[in-house]
């Protein structure tokens, strides 16, 4: 198919950010409601919409979510009446996690609805850091565009901060909770413990590739990692800060080894940890100048991460 032709829909924050990256800015014409990157797709039509209110607290939208689950309903709607409009001829999702974004279940359930329109569905399921070039590889392929050349400079970026850090040993490799939740409290994942030991750190709880596992307050306070970083998931850097005072009001906060020491630190999960797509490289970067801003320094403090 001619790009001229193309007329994509993103029903996925990471999907808009992988095509944009491709130079297909121009080629999307419909978005997800918490697409938001390139500024530029910010105009464009919205096809989905949520069935509940991201701005109650985390405990709240945890039980908003089970909620929703239990009742057999998806977290997301899509807008039939705008996808019919907008006859795409791709539509991007995701299989990984329907608590995230519209699952591929649905996306299929709609475009059988669509009638003479019949969108070729890409879904993206990424766990691990080389998902995410197999996934720019596979959207590239089915667009019909060259992706050789991202994703060789989005792995020789890992590279840099992997080899930098690869000569410390195992004392200068500090313990990190990376929290992305915190009512109830949970433990980032899949990519998240790569990109730690990228950055030089060793990652606390949870197991590359696998899902974000629950852990008691108990828990964290026994094991007393060095670094605490909060990355709550959908969450800019004022949001997460306000809800780390879940955690920060407890008694027992001031006792843990990276309060004392200064090395809690808040992050934009949302526009980084959280999003599989480009972005994900500067989330080593930023990783790194959190854990080792005696090698590391890219400038990413203040926008990206801060100190608690």
């Amino acid at each position: 198919m001619n790009n001229q032709n193309l007329r994509i829909v993103s029903l996925l924050p990471s999907a808009t950010e992988i095509v944009a990256a491709l130079g297909l800015n121009s080629a999307i014409v419909g978005r997800s409601h918490e697409c938001d990157y390139p500024p530029e797709i910010q105009n464009l039509p919205v096809c989905t919409q949520a069935r509940l209110d991201s701005k109650k607290p985390s405990g709240k939208i945890h039980d908003d979510v089970t909620g929703i689950v239990e009742s057999a309903l998806s977290i997301y709607q899509i807008k039939i009446d705008t996808l019919q409009h907008l006859q795409p001829t791709h539509i991007i999702t995701q299989d990984q996690c329907d608590v995230c974004a519209v699952s591929l279940a649905e996306v299929e359930k709609a475009v059988a609805n669509l009638g003479d329109t019949h969108p070729k569905i890409i879904s993206l399921q990424p766990n691990v850091i080389t998902d995410l070039w197999s996934d720019i590889e596979r959207v590239a392929e089915e667009l019909g565009v060259e992706s050789k050349r991202l994703v060789e400079d989005m792995e020789a970026r890992v590279k840099i901060c992997a080899q930098k850090t690869q000569q410390l040993s195992i004392m200068e490799r500090p313990s990190v909770a990376c929290i992305e939740w915190t009512d109830p409290l949970m433990i980032a994942a899949n990519w998240i413990p790569e990109l730690i030991t990228f950055a030089g750190g060793q990652c606390l709880f949870s197991v590359a590739g696998k899902n974000a596992p629950q852990v008691t307050w108990e828990t964290l306070v026994a094991t007393n990692p060095d670094v605490i970083i909060f990355m709550p998931c959908g969450f800019d850097l004022a949001r997460t800060r306000t809800e780390a005072m879940v955690l920060t009001n407890r008694p027992e906060w001031q006792n843990l080894q990276a309060v004392k020491s200064g090395r809690v630190y808040i992050t934009d999960g949302n526009s980084y940890f959280n999003r599989p797509g480009p972005r994900l490289v500067d989330s080593v970067e930023i990783l790194a100048e959190i854990l080792h801003p005696e090698i590391f320094d890219y400038g990413y403090k203040m926008q990206a991460w801060d100190v608690m």
